[in-house]
């Protein structure tokens, strides 16, 4: 009884430790889409650590699911866009696109053609087999993987609704893992190596096999300990398998690597980092010669007297007139009380030759203007008799009164000058550093580019922000042609269309992690992406979802222009 007591101990106490493992797991994070299962801990610790196991392997069997069909459907974009294009886009691939070798081979089959045929055709014809023959291969390759991936992700489902319906979490587990080890049947086959290839053409075609369910396991779904590690092992034994033979074949329909198809340009780089290697050697110390070591001299004291006259003297100047507004107001009070003395002198003179003149009654009542203007009747009448009135009269008066009328005038449009001149110093020396400026903006958009173009939709920006809506776009039309093909009765296109919903909703999840954690919209952005994974959704529902996204989240909102 004491043991029988310590036992039952034992055992709920494990359980307590299972049970808060169970949750701790279902909030550990995942890179990509997770599956499709509840959180409800099972009842016992047995099926616990079954279903702990099957997790895992399912968790992985679905990264490398979408792994390949991510690699797979890169290739298979870039083979598309090469059938699209023109003829001279084909020619110009199948010349100087595929290397050094196939270049020399292009080149003498275009002679050829050119002088036998007069045209291209040859060329144009076997791009296209050669595109054709990939773009066919890698789309059956991707609708099988999707049909995998479709399959596995509702299995997962099935199972979770299986276990909150109350049948036995160990035979729920059991019959997922046989669904899917029989989903991957899909895949096996022969798979033909592409003809137009002289190195593959004479090639036996690969063929995917996978290792068969052992007669123990094909018994019942009751299973024990040991055949359920049995079936998990031989599930992890055929994902190796397929990554294998994926490694293997995808040699030979993967597109060119970004050297081979640059290589003119490589090429190019490559001689003239030569070229200019050895002028360097040449005009070093390591030639003899002491030009480099001036040349470098020369342009570090160009490189400090462009900073000191580009950026530190206008920086200087601009920080001095912020500065020394206060200083330098002083001085422009004073100029201006110099032509206010000027102008008071001015209307002195000019009143009391108005008051000689007319009377100091008229020069009482009268306005500077109306003075002036008398001021100047006189003096037009003065200049009748001029050498009478220069002796006698008062002209040479009035001509006095010219020159201070003429020293006020310029007295008021020096202090204009000064003062526009003043009020533009600081764009003067903004204008002088924008050089330097525009140099410091060109150097960061070069470096900054890399960075940017690198992270993709993951990114910053209005392109990576395209980029998520583009995906967005890809979701939408993957719900609407699963429910076409389920209202139409085609079952397989059903689980097909799955797949690549499953495929988008994955991409979407890695593009949209990282801005929505910033932006604080991850939980409920992460849920509605969950939602549109669930296969027994409506469509109705995923599309009033995904408009949702599109209208709410700012990390798949439209960017203002």
């Amino acid at each position: 009884m004491i043991e029988h007591a310590v036992r039952v101990i034992g055992s709920h106490m494990l359980q307590s430790v299972v049970n808060q493992w169970w949750r701790r797991r279902q909030h550990k994070p995942r890179n990509g889409l997770p599956l499709l299962l509840t959180t409800t801990p099972p009842d016992s610790l047995e099926d616990t650590v079954g279903v702990e196991r099957v997790l895992d392997i399912l968790g992985d069997a679905s990264a490398q699911v979408l792994e390949h069909l991510h690699e797979v459907n890169k290739h298979l974009q870039f083979w598309q866009i090469r059938a699209q294009g023109t003829e001279r886009d084909k020619v110009r691939f199948m010349v100087l696109e595929r290397g050094p070798w196939a270049f020399l081979q292009g080149v003498r089959q275009l002679l050829r053609s050119l002088v036998w045929d007069s045209s291209t055709q040859g060329l144009v014809v076997a791009a296209a087999i050669r595109i054709t023959e990939r773009v066919s291969m890698l789309t059956d390759l991707r609708n099988r993987l999707a049909v995998l991936n479709g399959q596995l992700y509702m299995e997962v489902a099935k199972m979770g609704e299986k276990m909150n319906a109350g049948q036995r979490s160990r035979r729920a587990i059991a019959e997922c893992v046989v669904a899917v080890l029989e989903a991957m049947a899909v895949l096996e086959g022969a798979y033909d190596l592409p003809q137009a290839d002289e190195s593959a053409s004479s090639t036996r075609p690969f063929i995917l096999e996978f290792e068969g369910m052992s007669e123990e396991l094909m018994r019942g779904m009751d299973w024990t300990n040991n055949e359920l590690h049995n079936a998990l092992e031989l599930l992890s034994r055929n994902l190796q398998t397929l990554k294998e033979f994926l490694a293997g074949l995808m040699s030979y329909y993967q597109k060119p690597r970004k050297l081979v198809r640059h290589w003119i340009e490589y090429s190019g780089g490559a001689v003239g980092l030569a070229l200019v290697s050895g002028w360097v050697v040449q005009h070093s110390r390591l030639g003899g010669s002491d030009d480099l070591d001036r040349w470098l001299k020369q342009a570090r004291e160009d490189a400090f007297c462009f900073l000191d006259e580009r950026v530190k003297q206008p920086l200087l100047s601009i920080r001095g007139e912020i500065f020394d507004t206060f200083q330098k107001r002083h001085r422009g009070v004073g100029e201006l009380g110099d032509v206010q003395l000027t102008a008071d002198s001015l209307h002195r003179m000019v009143r009391a030759f108005v008051a000689k003149t007319k009377g100091d009654e008229v020069a009482s009542k009268a306005s500077d203007q109306e003075l002036m203007e008398i001021m100047m009747s006189r003096y037009e009448e003065e200049l009748s008799h001029p050498v009478q009135n220069l002796l006698g009269g008062e002209l040479a008066r009035a001509l006095l009164i010219q020159v201070q009328k003429l020293k006020h005038d310029i007295e008021t449009a020096m202090l204009e000058l000064n003062q526009i001149l003043r009020a533009n110093e600081i764009n003067f020396a903004i204008l002088a550093a924008l050089p330097a400026l525009f140099f410091a903006v060109v150097l960061l958009l070069l470096l900054r580019k890399p960075f940017i173009e690198g992270k993709g939709a993951e990114g910053r920006g209005r392109l990576a922000q395209a980029r998520r809506r583009m995906l967005m776009v890809e979701v939408e039309k993957a719900v609407m042609t699963c429910q076409m093909s389920s209202d139409e009765g085609r079952e397989e296109d059903a689980i097909l269309d799955y797949g690549l919903l499953i495929y988008c909703l994955d991409r979407l999840h890695k593009a949209v992690k990282k801005p929505a954690e910033k932006s604080g919209e991850w939980s409920s952005l992460r849920q509605d992406i969950l939602d549109l994974a669930k296969p027994r959704m409506s469509t109705y529902y995923k599309l009033a979802i995904a408009a949702r996204m599109e209208r709410v989240y700012d990390c798949l909102a439209p960017m203002p222009k």
